[in-house]
């Protein structure tokens, strides 16, 4: 099938979903869960040709965990498409509802964006996430996911629309582009007459690309340049247990913490510590003059350090003499993504989340809870980075619009 008939039938199903009502897509919705479990061993299967081909190519192991599937993911997946049914649908909301001196009627009315169309790198566990969002907000979707997942990601859709299938819901609600040509994802940034909006998951190069080709309106989840900043009054026990789980509890993912900023006065003590927590942990970490003074261990950090996003056993760590050089610093050379201080004093942290211009700021936790499902979403569509219409991880409103509906009584403009 190509992409234009792809593209017509994920209008009709658009159409068909809008029309759907919250106990039919909650069935659809149980239905495909269910057959992901019975479909594990299908799904584990063709994952692990994935893996091999991954290994054989040197994929990092950082990227490997992101294109991994256990029995305990794939359960994971389905417990997601369960929790997401178990959610207040937003499709139909009466936002707001006035009465001109005229008469007429005016109200806002929550709505779904129509087509969605996901390009995405090798994360098969997005396939169950964004068909789950999209289709319960009643939004027919166009995948396109890595090379490096598609054997894993046609076992996936495979079973979901086995599900819906089952339930009597149109299977074209969810489809997957199979054709790993760099030419097709072009084309589909350019269907405008069928694609209401892309959103683009993976690194730095992927996002670019679609923001800088598409004719479709991007949603842009960004990179996750994500810092921790210890002030001179943490706690340091909280701060080393915030880093170690921020950096080394899954590497690869985009809310993972990836540079540090140090308060001068704290850091004798607890640069040592800190160091030898994460040696055991085979980080490699990257400072300025002044940290490497302290811990000759440390690597010499370079201006580029400062902006990366590793997705590997690497961190770099800056010191500083205050905490408005702290919020320079970060804001400077983060990405929009996630930041977090650690901190006693309720001044400083009223500032930090005040000052620092990202999608989620926090206070003494760990940037590893910026995600759809920890924030009470179910699943994401992804952690939008940029300011217009969705900010931070993307549950079911972000993947909503809205309409006015008026009711009049024979008014007419005078």
């Amino acid at each position: 099938m190509n992409l234009t008939e792809m593209g017509i039938n994920a209008k009709k199903a658009a159409m068909y979903l809008s029309q759907l009502g919250v106990t039919r897509k909650n069935e659809g919705l149980a239905a495909a869960a269910k057959a992901l479990l019975y479909g594990k061993q299908e799904i584990l299967s063709a994952n692990r040709t994935d893996v091999v081909r991954a290994e054989d190519a040197g994929m990092s192991q950082a990227l490997i965990d992101r294109l991994l599937l256990t029995p305990a993911r794939i359960e994971a997946m389905a417990e997601g498409l369960l929790q997401v049914a178990a959610l207040e649908d937003p499709v139909g909301e009466i936002l707001s509802m006035k009465q001109r001196p005229n008469g007429l009627m005016i109200g806002k009315k929550r709505v779904p964006l129509g087509v969605i169309g996901i390009i995405y790198e090798a994360r098969p566990n997005v396939t169950a996430d964004a068909f789950g969002l999209c289709f319960k907000t009643g939004n027919a979707v166009i995948l396109k996911g890595g090379s490096n997942a598609i054997y894993s990601n046609k076992a996936i859709v495979k079973c979901l629309q086995r599900g819906m299938q089952k339930a009597d819901i149109r299977t074209d609600s969810l489809q997957l582009i199979t054709d790993a040509n760099r030419e097709t994802t072009r084309q589909l940034m350019k269907m405008n007459s069928y694609v209401d909006v892309l959103i683009p998951r993976g690194g730095a190069g992927l996002i670019r690309t679609v923001v800088e080709n598409s004719t479709v309106p991007v949603i842009e989840t960004g990179t996750g340049n994500c810092h921790i900043y210890v002030d001179e009054g943490a706690d340091l026990s909280m701060a080393l247990n915030i880093i170690v789980n921020a950096k080394t509890q899954r590497i690869g993912v985009c809310n993972a913490c990836e540079s540090l900023v140090i308060h001068q006065a704290v850091a004798e003590s607890f640069l040592p510590v800190l160091w030898s927590a994460l040696k055991d942990k085979q980080v490699e970490v990257r400072a300025d003059e002044r940290a490497c003074r302290l811990v000759p261990e440390f690597q010499r950090a370079s201006e580029e350090d400062w902006e990366t996003e590793y997705l590997d056993y690497i961190v770099s760590l800056k010191t500083v003499d205050s905490l408005d050089e702290a919020i320079a610093h970060i804001n400077r050379y983060n990405t929009g993504h996630s930041e977090s201080i650690i901190t006693k004093d309720y001044e400083h942290a009223q500032r930090f989340l005040n000052e620092i211009d990202a999608a989620a700021v926090y206070v003494n936790a760990s940037t590893r809870f910026t995600d759809g499902n920890e924030f009470g979403f179910g699943a994401e569509i992804g952690i939008s980075t940029q300011k217009l219409h969705a900010r931070g991880p993307m549950g079911l409103e972000a993947l909503t619009t809205t309409k006015y509906i008026i009711y009049g009584n024979g008014q007419i403009r005078q």
